[in-house]
């Protein structure tokens, strides 16, 4: 490893190859992986841990109860955060954890408050102020940071657009994420108004034994954010727009529903999830199965985990 002779270096724990630039203060107890680049200008306290092939950028300060995981990207001058309420010579009985996991990059400016966890691969924008949990694979934004995207997510793709290019009615496209059905429904129209529908095994491929309504989202939230077991999912934008996520472990697809003559079929297994809803969104999902939260997996990493073993 590489420690530059002005920098303040306490701990041992130290992993081959990383390099500890100029005027870095690192305490006694702190972990450092492999392969790590510590820019100039950098704190790091006792209570941390740090992977293996992590770079921070200058003037970071890295306080107790911050876990940084491989391969993650800290941006210059990223303010973390760990007491919720500081005060001059008050302590709290413990410090807020903060986890950044595996492969997330911080951009430049941005602030963590302390006891958020940024998921893997996830990506803060520059000078976002992160609030609330980033999930894996989340792209946020702003002043609060607001999920803007998701990473390695194909463009959106306009499903109205689709519609309107010669294709017939029923399945019209075959997704990269396994399992998903692409529809275009029927569409009637005239003097009196507009008809779309679906049909048991001939537009709709399974029989429904429910179905709800999604309205009143406000365009920064996040709707889904699960997977099924067994249950399958049949959403139709019935009014406005929203776009939905199609992930199977191993791709992931966006696409824009925009008009009620078109649907998707989620299957079991695959992690979908819907956001930027339009303010007159109305999205109708119908449901192979009764309700059940056992059928639910909530958490990703138990997801990709599931996926793995099958």
């Amino acid at each position: 490893m590489f420690i530059h002779q002005l920098a303040d270096v306490q701990s041992d724990q130290i992993g081959v190859g990383t390099k500890i630039w100029q005027f870095c203060v690192v305490m006694k107890c702190a972990k450092i992986g492999l392969d790590c680049n510590i820019c100039a200008q950098v704190l790091i306290e006792n209570d941390v841990t740090i992977g293996d092939r992590v770079t921070i950028k200058s003037g970071v300060q890295v306080w107790d109860c911050i876990t940084i995981e491989d391969d993650v990207f800290i941006g210059p001058n990223v303010t973390f955060t760990n007491d919720l309420f500081p005060r001059s010579k008050k302590y709290p009985d413990s410090f807020e954890k903060t986890l950044i996991e595996k492969g997330a990059s911080i951009g430049a400016n941005a602030t963590i408050l302390g006891g958020i966890r940024i998921g893997k691969h996830a990506m803060v924008g520059a000078g976002a102020v992160v609030t609330k949990n980033v999930p894996p694979y989340g792209i946020v934004v702003g002043n609060p940071a607001r999920i803007n995207g998701y990473v390695d997510s194909q463009k959106a793709i306009n499903l109205e657009q689709v519609s309107i290019n010669g294709h017939q009615i029923g399945k019209i496209e075959s997704a990269q994420v396994k399992g998903v059905g692409i529809y275009k429904l029927p569409l009637i129209e005239d003097m009196r108004g507009s008809l779309s529908f679906a049909e048991v095994e001939q537009f709709l491929p399974f029989d429904p034994k429910r179905y709800f309504l999604v309205y009143d989202v406000k365009s920064n939230e996040v709707r889904g954010e699960h997977a099924h077991r067994r249950l399958q999912q049949f959403l139709v934008c019935v009014k406005g727009s929203c776009s939905v996520v199609v992930d199977d472990g191993e791709n992931r697809e966006e696409y824009k529903l925009n008009s009620p003559e078109m649907a998707i079929l989620i299957p079991p297994m695959v992690w979908g999830i819907q956001y930027k809803y339009s303010a007159d969104a109305v999205l109708m999902v119908l449901a192979s199965e009764k309700y059940d939260e056992s059928e639910y997996i909530r958490n990703y990493d138990e997801f990709i985990e599931l996926v793995k073993s099958k």
